[in-house]
């Protein structure tokens, strides 16, 4: 039987759209035509100018034969034509695969054949891999060049370029919401340590919520001015492509990341917000003096990965930086939960702020749920700050699946969950805090040591700029932990001084018998490479 509040409210174009992020560039370029949208170099455009280019670039493709759910690749910087290929895809449906500029040849042929590409945007300062991975690849893709006139160097490998295509669409393109908004927007591949690494699917729902969930939990104001100091790529920006769009905010372009750049940026554009994993930050912090004159506005700043060491809040307090820790993963649209932080903590003694700034937090806004859960039985965990569980999340920014891998999804979703793989515990007030990957806990005589709980120590140390702990193996004791440290500029230290340190910090079972100084391997999003850094401690667990 048809209840009274079913009958005669059916759904209808009057009171039902489907959520697409494109609605907020078109609303930006209407309410706010003429504001700045874009800084590259000497270049400004504005919001009308991007919607009308967006469009053309839509125009352009659908021409060229692209139709709804096929994939256009990008292995771009941070450049304007990035920004406006986030926008023209997504308005008739084509999925947009941005490529982590640092992968090999091999990798970028992998997935460009899984994705099924059929246009590839190119940067000149990519052409030697790229120019390769073509070779490799089974699929040929339409190659569209863009030439951008802060770089030199390289060379063009495309049947046209950027400017060229764009010049084939029509402005005035009458893009199209998505027939349901759980439709394909974008790939995201992760990392692949071993193996083929997995395209992760993202929905127009989650684009669009996640992108409003950056602005409610960071309290990012209109017109806010944001530095791409995260790489586009990297889970399509975080977002953030389309928060800037939501908020009519400005973007201001960055190709590399140089703490010199981003410091001028800073000051010559008034910029009130950026994004990094906590070598950004430190780079900052460490900066010359010299570089931060001139800088006297606030300006805040998200850090992921691992949680931001007491020498990171306390510099970037100094420097009138206000930071927020989130956290989260490729496959849930790049952060999804966040440190909400109380008033009252900047009352607290600084060591007391880091030990609250530095949990993961609880869930964005817009996702439903993150729990800690006992992976077997899917029951949560104690809330006291001791008992270990897997980190989970469930709710609308949490991919749709890895692409033509239905077993992996199913693994990832077991239970009604997504399962991060990440360890912590969920402690009285709610709030999770990683404790470690599963991966990365060091067993040693039987005791579980967690390497982020021996990181945190070595991070304390004032001569240390970033830390890494893995496993090494030990004939007596199976496996102890080895740490890995890269000093700051100019700082010196003892393998010795750094044992001792720890030894009066924590547990004698839990300090690192072996300490190697040296460069940390990073992505390109800046997060340590433990993998290699497990195959150089010789770890029974160099192989994930």
């Amino acid at each position: 039987m048809v209840g009274a509040y079913e009958s005669g409210l059916e759904r209808n174009p009057a009171n039902y759209a489907p959520l697409t992020p494109v609605s907020f560039l078109a609303k930006a370029a209407a309410v706010f035509p003429e504001r700045v949208a874009i800084i590259h170099g000497p270049l400004r455009r504005t919001w009308a100018q991007v919607y009308s280019r967006s469009r053309q670039l839509a125009s352009a493709l659908a021409k060229r034969g692209i139709r709804h759910g096929d994939t256009v690749a990008a292995m771009l910087p941070n450049i304007p034509a990035m920004i406006e290929l986030h926008f023209g895809p997504a308005m008739f449906g084509a999925v947009l695969n941005t490529l982590n500029t640092r992968l090999d040849a091999e990798a970028i042929a992998f997935m460009l054949d899984h994705g099924e590409a059929k246009v590839l945007f190119t940067d000149r300062e990519f052409s030697p891999v790229v120019a390769k991975a073509l070779a490799l690849a089974k699929v040929k893709p339409l190659v569209v060049d863009v030439d951008d006139a802060l770089f030199t160097g390289g060379e063009l490998l495309g049947s046209l370029e950027y400017e060229a295509l764009l010049a084939e669409g029509d402005p005035g393109f009458e893009w199209q919401a998505p027939p349901d908004e759980w439709d394909a927007i974008t790939l995201n591949y992760t990392s692949g340590t071993t193996g083929n690494p997995k395209g992760v699917v993202y929905h127009y729902r989650g684009a669009y919520l996640n992108a409003l969930s950056n602005i409610v939990d960071w309290s990012m104001p209109h017109h806010a001015v944001y530095l791409w100091t995260l790489p586009m790529f990297h889970c399509n920006g975080w977002c953030f492509n389309w928060t800037l769009a939501a908020i009519a905010g400005t973007s201001v372009c960055l190709r590399r990341v140089e703490a010199k750049a981003i410091l001028d940026l800073i000051r010559d554009h008034r910029v009130t917000h950026y994004c990094g994993a906590p070598i950004v930050h430190s780079m900052l912090v460490n900066a010359p003096a010299e570089m931060k004159r001139g800088i006297v506005h606030e300006v805040a700043a998200l850090v992921a990965a691992a949680a931001p060491p007491a020498a990171m809040i306390e510099g970037m307090a100094t420097m009138g930086f206000r930071l927020t820790h989130v956290y989260g993963l490729t496959e849930t649209y790049g952060p999804a939960s966040v440190c909400a932080k109380h008033p009252e903590w900047t009352k607290l003694p600084i060591e007391e702020q880091v030990r609250l700034n530095g949990r993961q937090g609880v869930a964005y806004l817009l996702q439903e749920g993150m729990d800690i859960l006992d992976p077997h039985t899917m029951q949560p965990v104690p809330r006291d700050g001791e008992t270990m569980g897997e980190i989970m999340f469930r709710g609308n920014i949490t991919m749709k699946g890895y692409l033509k891998n239905p077993a992996a999804s199913a693994e990832a979703f077991r239970g009604g969950w997504f399962h991060t793989g990440d360890l912590g515990v969920m402690h009285p007030d709610g709030y999770a805090k990683i404790k470690d990957r599963s991966k990365d806990v060091i067993i040693s005589g039987g005791e579980n040591i967690s390497s982020q709980e021996v990181e945190d120590v070595l991070h304390s140390h004032p001569a240390v700029m970033m830390a890494a702990v893995v496993a090494q193996p030990d004939a007596k004791w199976g496996e102890t932990p080895c740490a890995f440290i890269e000093l700051k500029e100019g700082a010196s230290a003892s393998v010795e001084g750094i044992i001792e340190f720890c030894r009066s910090r924590m547990a004698r079972f839990k300090v690192p018998k072996t300490v190697v100084f040296g460069a940390l391997p990073k992505t390109s999003t800046g997060k340590i490479q433990k993998f290699i850094l497990r195959e150089r401690a010789k770890s029974t667990q160099a192989i994930e």
